[in-house]
């Protein structure tokens, strides 16, 4: 027996691989065109007066699910004997066959377990290729129906249509890239999405041109709903005048619902402004209809405007292109100047300009494309004209979003780039500010919440105590005032000294750091951000303050001095007359020894504060001296 060598497995793993797409592509057309094949099916059955046998029911099925994929049809059977062409795509049908193509391709492309990924250029032409044969026999089988395919559209857009909707499938199973370009592209256009720059700006500009777009089909949506609501009359006789029985009702039923997207494409076009054709001599726009409408009859077509000059309720169509220009400049602002990032980071005018630019042609480019599709000839004579012309659809897209959505851009730029918008955003540094200062802020805020941790941990002793009645009175003024004559009249203590002086730090400003003493102390620090108000609970009155420096020093074993009189009080602690401390033994004067570490006592240094370090725990035995 021989083994296999390496090489001529893979070339067997990677022939299994393009044989596997291809039967995937081919199985994904089966799939749409049974389902659509059952649909008509179950309608030719329930109709009680079938024109045909199942032989013509299958080959209109096989014309219909070509139609959805954009092939233009020709009926043979007239009047007048002259083929018409039928090119108007429900484009509510396209969605099927896009989907199956598009899953078809992703699931070829992804690697299976055990095996290496494919090839993306080969599972791309394995599912196209499948997918192509189906639809080269479904249009050999329709070739003798009522609904004839056209073979010049076969090529263009059949195979268009299946070749998008597989390379988008083998680019979602690649994780959706966005570049590097192939190598036959120009050099510039591969340096130019090699840089992350570029290609967050192309990102942005493709989804706010989706988003345009999108408001465009919504807004034409919404005013083919209101023109159906006021004309609902009409639109139901034209149902009921259609079939009489309950299958023919069903089928004209589906086929409104399949045109449901072009109605809405229709109304974009109306409110942009060039409207679309009825015939050839008749235009529909927000300034009325012109010439001799040849309307057929059919449900969705009541909504067409009445002939003659248009009101202002029809001007108020020309809404639903200025909403989807705020659109496009909405969602430009928003990665023009991001709410996370720094203020440094955001966008220039310039490159917001540019991206919004970008923006509208996308979004010129969407909407002549879905109005190129949404209409379509009807017949050789009035109705080979019939629905929105988009080589005018397109720049009135583009005239709409770009003289709107691009000022509208920058006004939306500067108001989320305002002080007050960005004021409240402490947890992102601005790019400009130099290390130090970010340091020292840091700092500050930290040994703040330190000290007020302390300063509630102390108060539990005082709370509920009663509120005093002028104390919700006490406001900015009176504060600002107390810490003017504090600043300007005191004196600054002493760096190392643990008892503060009267009418320093703790009478100052509340809220203020006890390190901030002096004439405009605290200003001038690189930490120093003052408060956005000051607080006006009994929190910071002398009694309790008192209180808590009372705990303080309860809890530091008698190391700390006692609270600092005023100095018009007339019980001075430092009166002689004052017995001594039970707790400090009295004996003669020793001579002065050097300096002990510190204690305890320094709880509230005003250099510590100063300087950021935290401060020591009360609770906490000092060195013995």
């Amino acid at each position: 027996m021989t083994q296999r060598s390496p090489k001529a497995t893979g070339e067997r793993n990677r022939t299994l691989d393009l044989a596997s797409a291809l039967v995937r592509g081919a199985v994904a057309a089966g799939l749409g065109l049974g389902s659509l094949t059952v649909l008509v099916m179950v309608v030719w059955i329930s109709s009680p007066y079938p024109d045909s046998g199942p032989g013509g029911v299958l080959r209109a099925a096989a014309g219909v699910w070509l139609l959805a994929h954009g092939a233009g049809l020709v009926r043979p059977d007239t009047l007048s004997g002259v083929p018409a062409p039928v090119s108007v795509v429900p484009l509510l049908l396209v969605l099927g066959p896009v989907w199956l193509a598009h899953r078809a391709a992703r699931d070829a492309a992804e690697p299976e377990e055990g095996r290496p990924r494919p090839s993306q250029a080969g599972a791309f032409c394995a599912v196209t290729a499948g997918y192509l044969l189906v639809v080269a026999g479904a249009a050999a089988c329709a070739r003798g129906g009522s609904l004839r395919p056209d073979p010049d559209t076969l090529v263009f857009p059949v195979a268009l249509v299946v070749a998008g909707a597989a390379a988008a499938g083998v680019w979602t199973a690649a994780g959706r890239p966005f570049g590097p370009l192939p190598s036959w592209s120009p050099l510039v256009l591969q340096e130019a999405v090699a840089r992350t720059l570029f290609r967050d700006r192309a990102e942005a500009a493709c989804r706010s041109a989706a988003a345009g777009v999108t408001v465009l089909l919504g807004g034409g949506a919404l005013l083919v709903a209101v023109a159906l609501g006021r004309n609902a009359g009409a639109a139901q006789d034209a149902f009921l005048g259609l079939a009489g029985d309950w299958s023919g009702r069903f089928a004209v039923l589906l086929l409104a619902a399949s045109l449901v997207p072009n109605a809405a494409l229709w109304g974009a076009a109306y409110g942009l402004g060039p409207g679309f054709s009825l015939g050839t001599g008749a235009t529909a726009t927000p300034l009325g209809l012109d010439g001799a409408p040849a309307v057929p009859h059919f449900p969705l077509l009541a909504a067409v405007p009445d002939q003659g000059p248009g009101s202002l309720l029809n001007g108020a169509a020309l809404a639903v292109p200025v909403a989807a220009a705020l659109a496009v400049a909405w969602f430009t602002a928003r990665r023009a100047a991001p709410t996370d990032a720094p203020r440094a980071q955001a966008w220039s005018a310039r490159e917001t300009v540019r991206v919004a630019l970008l923006a509208a042609l996308g979004c010129a480019a969407g909407t002549a494309l879905l109005t190129a599709v949404a209409g379509g000839p009807l017949g050789t004579g009035a109705l080979r004209e019939f629905g929105p012309v988009w080589w005018l659809a397109g720049p009135a897209a583009l005239v709409w979003t770009a003289g709107i959505g691009v000022p509208a851009a920058l006004l939306l730029r500067l108001w989320r780039l305002r002080t007050p918008g960005w004021a409240w955003r402490r947890d992102v540094p601005e790019a400009d500010e130099p290390p130090a200062t970010a340091t020292a802020r840091a700092a500050a805020a930290a040994s703040a919440v330190e000290a007020d941790v302390g300063e509630k941990a102390g108060a539990e002793a005082v709370i509920g105590r009663r509120r005093r009645w002028w104390a919700p009175w006490r406001g900015r003024g009176g504060a600002a005032g107390a810490a003017g004559d504090a600043a300007s009249g005191g004196t600054a203590a002493p760096a190392a000294s643990s008892v503060p002086a009267p009418g320093t730090a703790l009478d100052a400003a509340p809220g203020a750091l006890v390190g901030a003493v002096g004439s405009g102390a605290g200003r001038g620090d690189a930490g120093f951000e003052p408060y956005d108000f000051l607080p006006t609970d009994p929190w910071h009155e002398k009694d309790f303050r008192e209180a808590r420096w009372a705990a303080l020093t309860r809890g530091s074993g008698g190391l700390m001095a006692d609270f600092p009189a005023d100095p018009a009080d007339p019980a001075d602690p430092a009166d002689p007359a004052d017995p001594a401390d039970p707790a400090e033994p009295v004996g003669p004067a020793g001579p002065a020894g050097p300096a002990g570490p510190a204690g305890p006592a320094d709880f509230a240094d005003p250099a510590d504060f100063a300087a950021g370090r935290p401060a020591p725990d009360p609770d906490r035995p000092g060195p013995t001296p």
